[in-house]
């Protein structure tokens, strides 16, 4: 007589509808008492997925060969089953998953009642950890159904399996394969949903210990819900045992029925939403490990770079990549990548910016790279520069970032890091609370023995470029000794014409600001000026800082009207100004102030120029005589030439300018003096250049799209 598959009751499947039912918890805690023994799951599970695997529907025609993907999928899963351990866990464990094997046919085949035959096997797994109650219990599954199969793929070819067959009436069954199609598809369905919960469970039990300990709340919360998943995997194994077992022996009296589909479908739905659930908690367990993790890395960053190391390998390693399964850099000379080895025992700068590095910036920095590489002997070339994209980790990475990292990287003539993900967010962290990255670049000057010798070097750069090596702050120390405020601080070689002036003694004026035709007035004066003195006055407009469109304007007409020189790229007009910037930040550092600081002084009332709506200029003849001032007062002086010619006769044409400019200056005046924010050194107190009293300190927003 055939066997007839057990069907849900309607309170069995009220109990299904509330899988959180207090009483049936309190049978299972019940039933719960582990021993303290421990076994390797992992090995038993995963052969108990090959089993699976291998037994699915449709893995094979009877009597058929895998398809080269199959194949492959499973030759993978042979490897994980063959991993240490497997051995061991088999011969402790057999007895016990030949009794649940046992239990499961002999309970299911009676038609007898889900609920109890689960708590049965609950019972003899009752000295056993969760995670190894679902495993064997799976494993035990395994056994039967894998017997099933093996039969039903081996009858057509091998005597001994027809003959099995042909005792369980299965050539009858599977002659009727079509209308069981939707059976077998539930059953594998729920078979998937059963293995990744029991993987999720799994995962649970190997989280390490040492960043998340039992009591800890998110764990303590996930692991709660934990004998539920269990229960409801191994009512499902229940369920689907039922069915295998209910097809034996049912041959020609079979009768299509969409019922028990539908509850293995509605089965296999529960438990893909307890692993959906699981997985949630697994998610936030695994933040709270990541968290104590970087915690724990950080730190040890920090302690890293407080010990004395014989080069700088250790340092680098993790800075950059601690692992040996890549190359991490990223040549970009040769274009290919390289390891961190290139970069063993040399000075070493660290590029750290987002994907947001300007033009002029890189552009600046590569013509100064360039410049010491031409000459590869000379001590202040011995460096080697390192780009480290720091990018942000809470939005996902797309192809319009990598396309921007990919543009970046390959306009870089030095090493970089080969990809932003290399970068450790310990080390994002450590680059922002200790070296204070905050959007504006920074270079990190590493020695040869990977210390820390200037937690930023690009204001040195900016002002002397490779001369500044080995870019420590005694270095920065010792060249604004021998500094004196002068044509060659101020405009470096932005443009070799002013060097050449310089050497030729000529008169020098350099001049700035927005305003067109105060510009044309100016240079018209001046250049009358020169003239009645019998001088020749070279003049070169600077423009102003962060310039935009309407500097880029003012030079094409300064240019067509043939008022003076200009700057021919709007990246040196920048540069001239990022300069300056770069000497008020790099004083600041060493506590310098207007008070007591001569260049400082001189490097505030420049600033102090730009920060106002008006133009300015700047005379000079060689590096000795030099003035200033604003715009409206140089021009004044220049129209009442007549007042002083005398004097510049007697005493020189720029000594006699700055007396007379001095018997111009008015109490009255007001001056701004705006600084880039996100630069981490801006002071609580500055004091004005002109009058030495603090000054007001406003917070300015500014949007200037020209």
């Amino acid at each position: 007589m055939a066997v007839v598959p057990h069907k849900m009751s309607r309170g069995e499947r009220h109990m299904f509808a509330s899988s959180d039912d207090g009483a049936m918890m309190k049978q299972i805690q019940a039933t719960h008492s582990p021993d303290g023994r421990e076994f390797a799951v992992k090995p038993l599970l995963h052969i108990a997925e090959d089993v699976f695997q291998r037994s699915r529907p449709g893995v094979l025609a009877i009597g058929g060969e895998p398809t080269g993907a199959q194949q492959a999928q499973l030759d993978a899963l042979e490897d994980k089953v063959l991993e240490n351990g497997l051995h061991e866990t088999l011969e402790i464990m057999s007895f016990t998953i030949n009794k649940i094997a046992c239990e499961i046919s002999c309970k299911c085949s009676g038609g007898g009642d889900a609920h109890a035959t689960t708590m049965s096997i609950f019972n003899i797994v009752s000295s056993y950890s969760w995670d190894a109650k679902v495993v064997l219990a799976l494993a035990a599954f395994a056994v039967n159904y894998g017997e099933f199969w093996l039969v039903s793929q081996l009858y057509l070819t091998n005597p001994l399996a027809k003959a099995v067959a042909l005792l369980k009436q299965l050539p009858d069954i599977l002659e009727r394969a079509d209308a069981l199609k939707t059976r077998f598809e539930a059953l594998s369905n729920l078979i998937r949903a059963m293995m990744e919960v029991a993987k999720c469970i799994v995962e649970f039990k190997e989280l390490p210990s040492q960043y998340i300990s039992h009591d800890t709340p998110e764990l303590l919360t996930a692991t709660a819900h934990i004998p539920t998943a269990v229960y409801w995997t191994i009512r499902s194994i229940v369920a689907c045992a039922t069915q295998i077992i209910g097809l034996i022996g049912m041959g020609h009296e079979y009768i299509a029925s969409t019922t028990e589909a539908w509850e293995l479908s509605s089965m296999a739905h529960k438990v893909t939403n307890i692993h959906s659930h699981l997985m949630k908690q697994l998610t936030v367990c695994y933040q709270h490990i990541d968290e104590k993790r970087h915690i724990e890395a950080y730190q040890a960053l920090i302690r890293l770079f407080e010990i004395v190391h014989i080069d700088n390998m250790k340092i680098l390693r993790a800075l950059i990549y601690a692992k040996d399964d890549q190359l991490p850099l990223f040549d970009g000379n040769t274009k290919r990548r390289a390891s961190l080895d290139v970069l063993r025992r040399k000075n070493v700068l660290l590029l750290i910016s987002d994907l947001e590095l300007s033009h002029e910036e890189l552009s600046m920095l590569e013509q100064m790279y360039h410049e010491a590489r031409q000459h590869p002997t000379r001590l202040e070339s011995q460096y080697e520069v390192v780009w480290m994209p720091v990018v942000d980790r809470s939005t996902p990475w797309n192809e319009e970032k990598q396309k921007a990292f990919e543009r970046l990287q390959g306009m870089m003539p030095w090493y970089s890091v080969y990809h932003p993900s290399l970068i450790d967010l310990a080390v994002i962290r450590y680059t922002k609370e200790v070296w204070h990255f905050n959007k504006k670049p920074l270079l990190v000057v590493l020695d040869p023995q990977g210390k820390v010798v200037n937690p930023n070097a690009l204001h040195m750069m900016w002002i002397w470029g490779s001369l500044a090596f080995p870019f420590t702050s005694a270095r920065e120390e010792a060249l604004w000794k021998e500094e004196s405020w002068r044509l060659e601080l101020l405009a470096d070689a932005i443009d070799p014409v002013i060097l050449s002036w310089i050497a030729q003694g000529k008169f020098i004026c350099l001049y700035g600001g927005e305003d067109m035709d105060w510009i044309r007035k100016f240079t018209t004066t001046a250049q009358a000026v020169a003239r009645a003195a019998g001088i020749t006055m070279e003049m070169l407009y600077v423009g102003k800082s962060s310039p935009k469109e309407k500097v880029r304007k003012n030079n094409v007409m300064v240019q067509s009207e043939s008022l003076s020189h200009v700057l021919p790229d709007l990246t040196l007009i920048w540069f001239f100004w990022v300069r300056l910037e770069s000497m008020w930040h790099s004083k600041v550092q060493h506590n310098r102030t207007v008070e007591n600081d001569a260049i400082m002084q001189e490097i505030v009332t420049m600033l102090s120029f730009d920060g106002s709506e008006q133009g300015w200029a700047v005379v000079s003849r060689a590096s000795a005589e030099m003035t200033k001032a604003k715009g409206e007062t140089i021009l004044k002086s220049f129209m009442e030439f007549d007042e002083w010619k005398e004097l510049a006769q007697e005493k020189g044409f720029v000594p006699a300018l700055n007396d007379y400019l001095l018997g111009l200056h008015t109490p009255h005046h007001c001056n701004r003096l705006i600084l880039p924010g996100s630069t981490g050194s801006i002071p609580d107190r500055v004091v004005c250049a002109e009058c030495g009293r603090p000054m007001e300190k406003f917070i300015m927003y500014r949007c200037c799209t020209d």
